[in-house]
């Protein structure tokens, strides 16, 4: 029986349609003990990192005490960010190899390729934004459902040094990231009308779920907030909570509660302190996560990671290609920055990772060396060299 249920989840997952008997087999499994559901359903999360805040016994390729890693530039200042993340890299000593694939919105479909066969062969990448042009297939889309990166964690806290309107936020954003409102399905039935379907399932639901529960549980966090549209999408968001209500039931220690995507909006920007672990189908997840970045510093102070079974990728959190900015030397290099730290921390080499945190939050926090995103009128290489020599400091 167990056997069958894995099957069928692996074709889920390849084609995102769901065979009847699929049906008719959950329905089985939920008449079982939620003990058991909990068992088979929940993916394995380990131990507390610095700012991630949680790690997964994926599979990472390492040769000779060295990891290799996917790096996909992307578009806009992708590449530029990637270079910053090689010098820092460089001068730390990181024992990480890159294997760089420029993967952007003017590359062949081979190039695409590449870049998934990178991320299967070495488990761990770092990645830019890939633009998309109107009528255009997202490729970052295709990255996270082909690789079945199911879950992206985005910790929203406050900063050091940077002045918000709210103090002692400490937000972790798990997002579902394979299905929902950006399923890639939508068609033009006639001329000038449009449908674009949601797709949530039960089983993608329960997944997420239990991956928020046990981020909560390994990370001394009490509660979890489901975030939905019930009231109006009473089937697929009704779903969603549903799975989520159920799922709880397995976690009696960690307190749950649910709550309108319109009014979590609201609750975000007028009082923050009381959200600890919020899960949230696709698109939600999204808009909160944005809001989130903004009541901490903004877009460039964002890093997150994209999880699924067997892949971790880490990219800025909320996946701002910049193309406006390139070549202008006013980007804010933290955000990437930061997600090079969080992408050490991620592969156990903690003290690289500190020496990187470290010179951000000097130069950002202490130093007030900053972009004009956060108020200041330095430029992207100031702000680099300013890390860089902070780091050499620390090496004397």
């Amino acid at each position: 029986m167990k056997a069958c249920l894995m099957l069928l989840r692996r074709i889920v997952s390849k084609t995102g349609v769901t065979p009847l008997c699929s049906t008719v087999s959950q329905k089985r499994l939920q008449s079982t003990s939620v003990i058991t559901d909990a068992n088979i359903d929940a993916p394995p999360v380990s131990k507390h990192f610095l700012n991630v805040g949680f790690h997964q016994d994926l599979p990472k390729a390492c040769y000779g005490g060295r990891h290799t890693v996917a790096m996909l530039t992307g578009d806009g200042v992708g590449p530029e960010m990637m270079d910053y993340v090689k010098e820092v890299y460089q001068l730390i000593g990181a024992p990480v190899d890159f294997e760089e694939i420029h993967v952007n919105i003017n590359c062949a479909e081979t190039t695409f390729r590449d870049a998934l066969l990178a991320m299967e062969r070495n488990g761990v990448g770092i990645k830019g934004n890939f633009a998309t042009e109107p009528g255009q297939s997202s490729r970052n889309l295709a990255l996270r459902t082909q690789l079945n990166l199911y879950a992206f964690v985005q910790r929203c806290r406050n900063f050091p040094g940077i002045d918000t309107r709210h103090q002692n936020v400490d937000i972790v954003i798990i997002r579902e990231n394979t299905e929902g409102e950006y399923s890639r399905l939508e068609h033009e039935n006639v001329p000038g009308v449009v449908e674009s379907l949601k797709v949530i399932t039960a089983e993608k639901s329960r997944r997420i779920a239990h991956f928020a529960f046990n981020y909560a549980i390994r990370h001394n966090r009490k509660k979890v907030t489901a975030v939905h549209k019930a009231n109006i999408m009473k089937l697929g968001d009704g779903l969603f909570l549903d799975t989520c209500s159920e799922v709880a039931k397995a976690y009696p220690q960690i307190e749950f509660d649910a709550m309108i995507i319109d009014n979590t909006c609201m609750q975000l920007v007028s009082r923050p302190q009381q959200f600890d672990v919020i899960v949230l189908p696709n698109l939600y997840g999204n808009i909160v996560g944005n809001i989130a970045a903004g009541l901490v510093g903004g877009a460039g102070l964002a890093s997150g990671v994209n999880l699924g079974e067997r892949n971790a990728l880490f990219e800025m959190g909320t996946r701002n290609s910049g193309r406006s900015l390139v070549g202008k030397n006013l980007a804010n290099p933290c955000a990437m920055l930061l997600t090079a730290a969080h992408l050490l921390e991620y592969l156990n080499h903690t003290d690289e990772a500190r020496q990187v945190w470290d010179a951000i939050f000097h130069v950002i926090g202490v130093q007030k060396i900053r972009t004009r995103d956060l108020g200041g009128q330095h430029k992207t290489r100031d702000v680099v060299r300013a890390i860089t020599e902070r780091i050499r400091q620390n090496q004397m």
